[in-house]
């Protein structure tokens, strides 16, 4: 019994942390590996728990006057303030709109910045999407109470490297800001929403300490030009598991 212990604890060990997480291909009970095909239950999502668990408020539960086939029907029913639904014990309740999370179309996510929907078009554990948000400069702008955005990033525009290659677009200036298209990620494990740069991109892949080694010994050049490369390297290595019914 000993001599078993003593095998185990060693055997412990030598397994790397890395060798835990999920391989590609190895199902979870209850649960699919996210693929290109995989689609998400459609509904809204209040917060990113529901789009972990893959359970949305669906359109049966949604209370509207809208017919569940209209093609638009997100759209419309995002067109009001407030959304009213049916909680799981059938008790009416309403939310507004600007504090949900996103909602699923036809198996799509899409995820809310700035009160606008954004479709994610990268999934994984690390996902990716472009959003058109408008930033405020306080130097033209003048209120009697004082400057306030609760959207100010004090991180610039870089015309870093996108997978869908469209998005060098300059901004569009504004009387109240400008307007202008900034890439996302989101870590599917905690749901922070992170902006698309080096640094972002380097504190998401420790998760996997092989690929965090090599990205952090590129040159700054390089880690720019290849960060989507490392975020499309750490999804194929450590897939993304979704719960299904």
């Amino acid at each position: 019994m000993v001599r078993v212990i003593r095998f185990l604890v060693f055997f412990g060990i030598l397994i790397p942390a890395s060798s835990l997480i999920p391989l590609q291909g190895q199902d979870k009970e209850g649960m699919v590996k996210y693929t290109p095909d995989f689609r998400f239950n459609d509904g809204i999502y209040l917060n990113f728990d529901q789009v972990k668990m893959n359970k949305p408020i669906s359109k049966a539960k949604l209370l509207t006057s809208i017919d569940y086939n209209d093609r638009e029907f997100f759209n419309k029913i995002l067109e009001n303030d407030k959304i009213y639904f049916y909680d799981n014990m059938g008790v009416r309740q309403e939310i507004a709109k600007n504090t949900i999370w996103g909602y699923s179309r036809n198996g799509v996510l899409y995820v809310q910045i700035q009160e606008a929907f954004n479709r994610i078009t990268f999934v994984g554990n690390i996902c990716h999407f472009v959003a058109d948000i408008t930033t405020y400069d306080s130097r033209s702008y003048n209120s009697p109470y004082g400057y306030y955005d609760p959207y100010y990033s004090p991180y610039g525009y870089s015309n870093y490297y996108s997978p869908y290659n469209t998005y060098y677009s300059p901004y569009r200036q504004s009387n109240m800001g400008r307007n202008e298209l900034k890439q996302y990620l989101i870590d599917f494990e905690s749901g922070k929403i992170l902006e698309f740069n080096v640094e972002s991109t380097e504190l998401l892949l420790m998760k996997d300490s092989q690929l965090y080694e090599e990205y952090v010994q590129l040159s700054r050049k390089k880690k720019k030009d290849l960060m989507f490369v490392y975020v499309r390297k750490f999804n194929e290595k450590n897939p993304l598991f979704i719960p299904v019914e």
